[in-house]
C-alpha cells in the first residue's frame, strides 16, 4: 500500500484484498471484516477502496450484477467474467502491448495500460 495517513481499517481492506484473487465487491469485504470492525460502516470500505484506487495499489475491475469488483493485483493483465455465476478470473496474456498498441491503432502515439474483460461461462458453470 503506498504511502498516505495510516488506518487500522485501510490497512485490513488492503491486507484482505492481497489475500483473495476472488476480485472482491465493497459489500463482500464489508461482510468479511464487521466481526474483526465492529464499527466498520460500507461506506468506509467504499471510501478506502476509492483511496487505495487513487493512489494505485487496487485497481477497480468491472461491474457484475449491480457490484464493482476490485484487484489488488496491479501488473497488466486481463480478466474472464462468467456471465452465470458472476466469477472474474485473472488471464495472462503477452506482456508485449506492442501487438495490439501504437503500430496496430490508427492515431495513436503510445499505449500505457489497457483493460481487456471476456465473457463467457466458466468451468464451475
Amino acid at each position: 500500500m503506498r504511502a498516505q495517513n495510516y488506518s487500522r481499517k485501510r490497512q485490513a481492506i488492503y491486507e484482505l484484498m492481497l489475500s483473495t484473487d476472488s476480485h472482491p465487491s465493497a459489500e463482500w469485504i464489508y461482510t468479511s471484516l464487521k466481526p474483526t470492525f465492529p464499527d466498520l460502516s460500507l461506506g468506509t470500505v467504499y471510501r478506502n477502496l476509492k483511496l487505495l484506487e487513487d493512489n494505485g495499489s487496487i485497481k477497480s475491475v468491472t461491474v457484475v450484477d449491480g457490484c464493482e469488483r476490485y484487484d489488488a493485483r496491479i501488473t497488466p493483465h486481463s480478466h474472464f467474467v462468467c456471465k452465470k455465476c458472476g466469477r472474474v478470473i485473472d488471464v495472462f496474456m503477452s506482456d508485449n502491448v506492442d501487438e495490439i498498441g501504437p503500430t496496430n491503432i490508427d492515431g495513436v502515439k503510445s499505449v500505457d495500460s489497457y483493460n481487456l474483460i471476456f465473457y463467457g461461462i466458466c468451468e464451475n458453470c
